[in-house]
């Protein structure tokens, strides 16, 4: 059995001065699709893959069942005021990081502090802007003791205040964004707290080895005050991101989990490995960033129209992925709560679309004596690249023509973070379920608006949103500035995910879920 293979293997080299060892050791096998940046969550690149290791290794005040629904985590309860703007955590007495050291309100205030502090630049810290002075501190203009939160009671309490109601700020707490940090390890090593011969962490399980580009190891965090209701006793991330090489690792034994598998493989999986391949509805966007800088071709409204309009998104979604995508013409994904998707109004008959887009290129100056050539960024994967010759086929009609790069998933996201692209790929899973998660990637200044999209009056709907309590008149603001950005052609929407994942049979604690969210806290092996 692939259990114990493994299980020796973990006996033989796990250090048992990190955790005491039954003689029978659960491993699980997890193939993640890139690189983690960092355990400084600030350092992070907003990669689905580092979500999935870092919700291992820490714990925010909220964490999730395996359903996806939030439980206590290092907050037992909590208290929110009556205009919804306080929120009151009661920490919890036996949390500990991993160094046996207490886990208090104190950790959570520098967590926060160093997520927003702009000398980190964390792409990411816009997702604490609903804290108070959040957005002011992260952008230099107030000091870190400004930021809207406090540790009471000696840490035993954690005090938040927001500059309006927020509703779907408990789901953001679960989000590494709203971790805690050990402010112990930060004092005593700097800025190398962070490495593994310092490391501290609060969740079920703890780093202990870092093979870069191939495989992070995590032991059972001894010090997790639900230790003992934790199955597994090592976690093995391995950077998979060729997956059909995953699926074959798979079938081997090497991974119980692959966390994607190619949509083309999707009918031969089920008819071979029908118990172990999952797919499921999932909150995610598949869209291409067009880079709005000044310079780029793609800053003229007439080139992005124009790319819209040859865009064949039924092609892409039946025959190009098979069907394991939905074809999309709206940021927001359809099934986000509260909320009714809005789309560009491209038309169905794609004779007069491609006309349409031949003129509207004319007009921008591109022709046969000045054709539009364009540079289309991709991170590495056959998927990614069927897409995008896919694209490139549908453009070339248009006289367009397309330099296609690709790279691992780090360094693409910190390439088209510079700037270094026309056109690029990108997809966004939901952090929470509200579409403003969604929308926020197009406002200005924001560290994930790859394509640095900028529209006062859009930027102006998402402000008021923000501050709106009435439920009906915020979906309408966010429903407005969704509208508004398609009819800007801002991006290329493309599609809708769906979840795609192996799972060994044998696994225990699994359950799909529209987050696609599965805490190694829950899982293990059936005896």
């Amino acid at each position: 059995m692939l259990l114990t293979r493994r299980a020796l293997l973990g006996v033989l080299t796990l250090s048992s001065s990190l955790v005491a060892l039954p003689g029978y050791a659960q491993t699980l096998d997890l193939g993640v699709m890139g690189e983690l940046a960092s355990f400084d969550a600030s350092q992070v690149s907003g990669g689905v893959w580092e979500s999935q290791i870092l919700m291992d290794v820490y714990e925010g005040l909220v964490k999730k069942a395996p359903d996806g629904e939030l439980l206590p985590g290092m907050a037992t309860d909590w208290e929110v005021s009556e205009d919804g703007k306080t929120y009151t955590f009661t920490m919890r007495e036996d949390a500990r990081w991993s160094d046996g050291e207490p886990v208090t309100a104190e950790d959570f205030v520098f967590g926060w502090k160093n997520m927003l502090d702009p000398a980190n630049a964390s792409k990411y810290a816009y997702m604490l802007y609903p804290v108070v002075n959040a957005e002011a501190v992260n952008t230099g203009d107030k000091p870190l003791e400004a930021l809207g939160v406090k540790s009471l009671d000696d840490g035993r309490t954690f005090e938040v205040t927001l500059n309006s109601p927020t509703p779907y700020f408990m789901q953001l707490l679960t989000h590494y964004t709203a971790y805690p940090a050990p402010r112990h390890t930060a004092e005593e090593y700097g800025d190398s707290w962070v490495k593994l011969d310092h490391i501290a962490t609060n969740g079920a399980f703890t780093p202990t080895e870092w093979v870069s580009q191939s495989r992070i190891t995590a032991v059972r965090n001894p010090e997790y005050y639900e230790a003992d209701q934790v199955t597994l006793d090592r976690v093995n991330y391995h950077t998979t991101e060729d997956r059909n090489a995953g699926i074959s690792r798979f079938r081997a034994g090497e991974l119980d989990i692959l966390r994607d598998y190619p949509s083309s493989r999707y009918q031969w999986l089920k008819e071979n490995l029908p118990e172990a391949t999952h797919m499921a509805p999932y909150l995610g966007s598949y869209y291409y960033v067009l880079n709005h800088r000044e310079g780029r071709p793609t800053a003229d409204k007439r080139v992005r129209e124009a790319l819209n309009l040859a865009a064949r998104r039924d092609v892409i979604s039946k025959q190009i992925m098979a069907g394991t995508f939905l074809p999309s013409q709206s940021f927001v994904p359809k099934g986000t709560d509260n909320y009714d998707v809005q789309t560009m109004e491209l038309g169905d008959d794609m004779d007069a679309r491609m006309a349409k887009a031949r003129k509207l290129l004319e007009d921008a100056g591109y022709g046969p004596d000045n054709p539009l050539t364009l540079q289309l960024r991709y991170n590495t994967s056959d998927e990614h690249k069927k897409i995008a010759v896919a694209m490139a086929a549908m453009w070339r009609p248009l006289g367009v023509n397309v330099e296609m790069v690709n790279s691992e998933a780090t360094v693409h996201y910190q390439t088209i973070a510079e700037g270094d692209f026309d056109v690029a790929r990108a997809g966004w899973i939901a952090d929470y379920n509200d579409a403003e998660n969604f929308l926020t990637l197009l406002k200005s200044g924001v560290g994930n608006n790859y394509g640095a999209y900028s529209n006062p009056e859009y930027d102006q709907l998402l402000d008021e949103a923000a501050t709106t309590q009435d439920a009906e008149e915020r979906e309408k603001l966010l429903e407005q500035a969704e509208q508004l950005a398609m009819d800007d052609y801002a991006l290329v929407p493309l599609l809708y995910y769906v979840s795609r994942n192996l799972v060994n049979p044998e696994l225990t604690g699994w359950q799909d879920n529209v987050s696609d969210d599965h805490p190694s806290r829950w899982i293990g092996f059936e005896e």
